[in-house]
């Protein structure tokens, strides 16, 4: 029976081939006394003034968007710069607006022209780059960003969002890697300026979801001359963010505190946003419409690596805002519900499934775990089988995670709640197929690779509480196949820099929705997207032949069945175990009015208000 088994998983899918509070640093986060980022021109905030204190449960990694991809650096970003587009506040499921752009796009030529134009009068933050003028945005700045992407010495993870789209943006890259630099006065014939308020982009084929990634930060208007002044030797503006959203930056330590003021040149938003039946937007509304935005003028926002440290700054009233991991939820929650006690004390909880996935990657390129020979594919299988996802969502979560069958999440375009996934937790199949393929146990009862050399997996996981839980729920399972674990803690911002360069073997990595559609995750697994958000580094043809295809189709049957397909490659293959979607519990002081989580914004902050009066 076991042996049968075996056979079937191996036929499958061939048929498609410091503790500290708020007036302190936490003793977790970077060294309190690294030095500030000196931010030209500060504007100081009257007392009296809104302040929101704010919590990042990891640090962050800097704020130019052609580099950043993580999240927490990206609600800096996305508050400081703007992007054309952006998402309706209360609409759900989220839903593409205006944000500098006049109006949506007029798509003609069968969706392979989009023509935008952009509101007037939009002016960035004075900076001396601009050499003492006022600096109005224009086209140009987001054709100068756009290309930014493609600037191989640049090196951005987000060459994906156009890479194989826009008219001669291609062979402008593939130019600049022959003489060594991108040559950003040179005209790209898919990025038509009719004048300085109309952009014109002609693609090769349509994409169907232009209008969201034209809404997804790394797109965000930056000023060149802003770049030419502050870039370093990689041509990168991590420290120096001037944009013209609603803050600036005004204070950075790196790891420790980002403080973020409301930005006087910024041009103003009228809260007018409709609720629908739910009674909690239509509070939402009854309290927030016809506001002049941003009503905060500051955002202060410490950096917090460990659970305990976020509670009792929480709970000690000197954090408004606070993301409640798994970990904490039984401080707070009763079965998904706020405790009474804290209802009672009117703390506010804003609960959603995260658009997620998070999944276990095993590089590809690597010597021992990667490759696509069969005896590689067995390894990788039974690994996958031994690992007890449900497990980790009840240790490491406390339950606040919900299992996932389908690499595309819930909420998001393209999900099928009724696919189930060929990979189960088996280990005792898991072994037996690490015996028939010649992975043997020794006299110490661990096992070696075929050719008799010792296999051991180093398994990489941040250096914090839930990293160091999540790493013995793995030694766990590669204990139960009688596989070497060699555990490899790092800083966040170092573990994103090491994967980018293929350089770690196996993590477990969280992936949260650029934009609300299915092509937002499976081009994780793409082999071209290697260095950017292909962390797991892997090549498959059969899978890569299918997401080129699925690129030319709309959302529909058609890409469903692609989807599939796919989705059935990944557990043939085995490059990635999905693992789950969490739960993200957002707490909010009593004083904090108008906040809802908002599945694909990151920073709510310009949609809120503070009660001064409310202690």
């Amino acid at each position: 029976m076991v042996r049968e088994r075996i056979l079937c998983l191996l036929r499958c899918c061939a048929m498609v081939c410091g503790i500290g509070l708020w007036a302190m640093p936490s003793s977790h986060a970077a060294d309190p006394n690294a030095p500030k980022v000196q931010v030209p021109g500060a504007v100081q905030i009257p007392l009296g003034d809104k302040v929101l204190r704010a919590v990042f449960v990891a640090a962050e990694t800097g704020f130019d968007p052609a580099i950043t991809r993580d999240l927490y650096s990206a609600q800096v970003i996305q508050v400081v710069f703007e992007t054309l587009y952006t998402y309706d506040y209360l609409a759900r499921p989220a839903k593409v607006v205006p944000q500098t752009a006049e109006a949506m796009p007029e798509i003609s030529d069968g969706g392979k022209t989009y023509t935008i134009r952009l509101k007037k009068g939009i002016y960035f933050y004075p900076d001396p780059a601009f050499g003492g003028k006022r600096r109005e945005l224009t086209m140009a700045d987001y054709v100068y960003s756009y290309k930014r992407l493609f600037d191989p010495k640049l090196a951005s993870p987000h060459v994906w969002l156009f890479e194989g789209k826009v008219v001669g943006l291609d062979e402008a890259a593939e130019k600049a890697k022959k003489t060594g630099r991108f040559d950003y006065d040179a005209t790209i014939a898919g990025f038509e300026l009719l004048d300085r308020y109309t952009l014109r982009i002609h693609l090769k084929q349509p994409d169907f979801n232009l209008s969201m990634i034209l809404a997804h930060e790394p797109t965000s208007a930056v000023a060149r001359e802003v770049v030419e002044k502050y870039r370093d030797g990689m041509g990168q503006v991590a420290a120096n963010p001037i944009g013209t959203g609603p803050y600036r930056l005004a204070d950075w330590v790196r790891g420790s505190r980002i403080v973020l003021e409301a930005n006087p040149e910024y041009r103003g938003l009228t809260w007018n946003f409709t609720a629908g039946a739910d009674p909690e937007d239509q509070a939402i509304v009854a309290a927030m419409k016809g506001k002049r935005m941003p009503q905060i003028g500051r955002v202060d926002i410490r950096i917090m690596l460990e659970d305990q440290s976020r509670w009792l700054a929480f709970i000690d009233n000197q954090v408004d805002l606070v993301e409640l991991q798994g970990p904490l939820a039984p401080k707070a929650l009763t079965k998904g519900k706020l405790k009474p006690e804290l209802a009672a004390q009117g703390i506010q909880l804003s609960r959603i499934i995260d658009p997620e996935i998070s999944y276990n990657y095993w590089n590809m390129q690597d010597p021992v775990i990667g490759g696509l020979s069969k005896e590689k594919i067995a390894l990788r299988r039974a690994i996958a089988m031994a690992y007890n996802v449900k497990e980790e969502i009840a240790i490491v979560w406390n339950g606040e995670a919900e299992p996932l069958e389908y690499p595309i999440p819930p909420g998001i375009v393209g999900h099928d709640p009724n696919y189930r996934s060929s990979v189960r937790y088996d280990p005792k199949l898991a072994n037996a197929l690490l015996d028939k393929f010649g992975y043997r146990r020794g006299s110490d009862g661990f096992r070696t690779l075929p050719d008799g050399k010792p296999l051991t997996i180093r398994y990489s996981s941040r250096n914090d509480s839930n990293g160091q839980h999540q790493a013995e729920i793995w030694k766990k399972a590669y204990d139960s196949l009688g596989i070497r674990m060699e555990g490899n803690t790092k800083p966040f911002p170092d573990l994103l820099k090491a994967e980018k360069q293929c350089k770690l073997m196996s993590r477990n990595s969280p992936w949260i929705a650029d934009y609300p559609d299915g092509d937002n995750f499976m081009q994780l697994f793409y082999g071209p997207n290697t260095h950017q958000n292909n962390n797991g580094c892997n090549k498959i043809p059969e899978y890569d032949k299918r997401y080129a295809a699925s690129q030319k189709l709309p959302d529909g049957p058609e890409r469903n069945r692609l989807y599939h397909e796919m989705a059935r490659i990944l557990e043939y293959y085995a490059p990635i175990r999905i693992s789950y979607a969490r739960y993200r519990n957002m707490l909010a002081q009593p004083k904090v009015i108008g906040f809802k989580k908002h599945p694909i914004l990151h920073a709510e902050w310009l949609y809120i208000d503070i009660d001064k009066e409310k202690k």
